[in-house]
């Protein structure tokens, strides 16, 4: 049995959550999710706390601003850009003042090189995605900027194990050429897997330590996330319509962060065994290699929606644990 990097019978989130308020956030984690809780995200907050402006803010010598609603390379960093880095710096003064003493696993996320560079503009227009020299510049300052950001929490969190989530929702996208230019009419060229696989191996080994690779569109390319060397691959559940593919990824020692779109903690864990019974491994090893989590981000549910998911996931994962 291969040791997975997170604590038996876990669940956690996948990142965003709804509200402004980081304090009350990072209380119902911790509260909610105390096997592997996480870095909230709170994108309600506006510019720099959304998805792309978030993680922007890990790139190292690599500017951006806010331009007509989109984020683009700039000549220097944007007002926006700035907010974007104190946003951070806050939440993660929020998560050392209430997790200081936490000696478990404790998850952060950031979007991954794929997804940034489908969605930042170059200077002169058009994404990013387009260079494939820049993606690779990018996914290269990118991989600096994590590699810090993970001693950061190390340090402030001085007792836990660190686990990094990368948000990957373009990768499909760009793996079959379907991100569409601004006008609709075309679309980029697209990045081959082997290329995919490696742009994302230079942000995992540079991270130094686990990465969970998480995909909520449907077809997940697992060859590319295993060539990563991820240590797990996180997927809505509702979206699984080919088994073989992540029955031999899990063979081969992948974790699994099985996303479930359920609202009650039996209905979760019902989707979760069922998947994992098609599969056709013995029920024992489930709780070691398997992590319940929502389908996706909160952000767009009520704070008590969210919450009531967050307990159905935990609760969930005792039920599995009962074997």
């Amino acid at each position: 049995m291969t040791d997975f990097s997170w604590p038996r019978a876990s669940a956690t989130g996948i990142g965003s959550l709804p509200g402004t308020d980081i304090a009350e956030a990072q209380r119902v984690v911790l509260g909610e999710l105390p096997n592997l809780p996480h870095l909230p995200e709170l994108p309600a907050r506006g510019p720099g706390a959304d998805f792309i402006g978030r993680g922007a803010a890990f790139l190292v010598e690599l500017p951006v601003e806010l331009y007509a609603a989109r984020w683009r390379v700039a000549a220097r960093p944007g007002r926006e850009y700035r907010r974007a880095l104190d946003l951070l710096e806050r939440d993660l003064d929020q998560m050392t003042e209430q997790a200081v003493r936490f000696a478990g696993t404790f998850k952060v996320q950031a979007a991954g090189p794929l997804t940034l560079a489908a969605n930042i503009d170059l200077a002169l227009g058009g994404r990013l995605v387009r260079d494939h020299g820049a993606v690779r510049e990018l996914s290269e300052s990118l991989a600096e900027g994590l590699r810090a950001h993970v001693a950061d929490v190390r340090r402030r969190l001085p007792a836990a194990t660190v686990l990094l989530q990368l948000d990957e929702p373009s990768l499909p996208s760009a793996l079959a050429g379907r991100i569409s230019t601004d006008s609709g009419l075309y679309t980029y060229r697209s990045i081959d897997s082997t290329t995919a696989s490696s742009l994302l191996r230079t942000v995992v080994e540079a991270a130094g330590v686990p990465v969970v690779l998480h995909c909520c569109a449907p077809d997940v390319p697992l060859d590319v996330v295993c060539a990563s060397g991820a240590a797990a691959v996180a997927l809505d559940l509702s979206l699984v319509d080919k088994l073989d593919p992540l029955g031999e990824a899990i063979d081969a020692g992948l974790g699994l962060f099985a996303g479930s779109d359920q609202t009650t903690s039996a209905a979760v864990a019902d989707q979760v065994r069922d998947l994992w019974r098609q599969l056709g491994f013995p029920e024992q090893r489930l709780p070691d290699q398997v992590v319940v989590t929502p389908a996706c981000g909160l952000a767009g549910s009520s704070p008590p929606e969210a919450r009531r998911v967050l307990t159905a996931i935990r609760e969930a994962t005792q039920r599995l644990n009962e074997v």
